[in-house]
């Protein structure tokens, strides 16, 4: 009888996104790991999925004003603003030097229009070191009283319809949690060429400062980040895998390959890690290595194969053929 046990060594971990193809499934947040460079010294760097460059905007930024960050119970909260140097800077000073990284360098897009978005991804989009693009659409659209692209059907579609009309590489929307129904925007996303999508972005919050009588933060509100948020992650993740065929990034305060699971089973196929980058460089690295033991546990070959397992009516249309489960 052929003994057919599975090591962990040989589970297949590997994910696709559009065109992009990832060896593992982990992706290091907007924000949350610069370039990669700065986190060399303590992370073998080719042994995560891919780095998620700090949003770029058409002009620079200087950002809000501080304080920027806020710890709060099982979180975090900021209101960096976005600061950058503006994309002409950024494509002069900085990309060349992501074609080192020994890992796939996505590029993140932010803007405050519909041809901010076109302009400076288009521009992002057409260097060689960056492998896909990431649209950071929680951002106030100037042409529309301020209203959040991400808080809107019609505004996510048009900004998403104008990306794509720029470039075949991956796009990779993120969605904001502050909104009453995130598988409507999920859908409108996918409709207008959304390749994958990032669920979710920072949940809206605000802390004061009970001797001083005022807000903590600067901008007076922030994103929270954080295991604060990994419920309402995992919930919108459930929602929008019910919605869409497009791959899912899960995201929202994962530190263990427990909390990773959760989003796997909830119907994403690969995850993004944030926060928990601040305090232990290796945690991508650990949840990999425990992945794949929970797998060969369990006698499955592929990550792939748990996806949605837990979410009931989810069709996972963006498995790979041949897998089973």
């Amino acid at each position: 009888m052929v003994n057919d046990v599975i090591t962990a060594r040989e589970i297949d971990v590997s994910v696709r996104l559009g065109k992009l193809e990832l060896a593992y499934p982990t992706l290091m947040g907007s924000g949350c790991y610069g370039s990669g460079e700065e986190y060399a010294p303590f992370v073998d760097l080719s042994k995560i999925g891919a780095v998620v460059l700090k949003s770029v905007t058409r002009q620079p930024r200087l950002g809000n004003p501080t304080p920027r960050l806020v710890h709060t119970p099982s979180g975090m909260l900021n209101a960096i603003g976005l600061q950058n140097p503006g994309i002409e800077w950024y494509l002069e000073h900085d990309v060349a030097k992501f074609a080192q990284r020994p890992c796939t360098i996505i590029g993140s897009v932010a803007g405050f229009s519909v041809d901010d978005y076109a302009y400076t991804c288009e521009k992002l989009a057409a260097r060689n070191e960056i492998k896909a693009i990431e649209l950071n659409i929680s951002c106030p659209n100037v042409a529309s009283e301020g209203e959040t692209f991400a808080c809107d059907p019609n505004l996510t579609a048009n900004v998403v319809r104008a990306a794509r009309a720029t470039t075949d590489k991956t796009l990779i929307v993120k969605l904001s949690p502050n909104v009453t129904d995130i598988a409507s925007i999920a859908r409108e996303a996918e409709r207008a060429g959304a390749d994958a999508l990032a669920v979710i972005n920072t949940v809206r919050g605000m802390a004061i400062d009970v001797d001083m009588w005022r807000p903590r933060l600067g901008n007076v509100t922030g994103g929270l980040s954080g295991p604060a948020i990994r419920p309402i992650a995992v919930l919108a993740v459930y929602e929008v895998a019910r919605a869409v065929k497009i791959p899912i990034v899960g995201q929202g305060g994962i530190e263990t390959a427990g909390d990773a699971l959760e989003f796997f089973l909830a119907g994403a196929s690969a995850i993004s890690i944030g926060t928990a980058n601040f305090t232990d460089p290796r945690v991508p690295l650990r949840i990999v290595d425990e992945l794949r033991a929970y797998l060969a546990k369990r006698g499955l070959r592929s990550l792939q194969q748990i996806v949605g397992k837990a979410n009931v009516g989810f069709a996972n249309p963006h498995q790979y053929e041949g897998d089973e489960g």
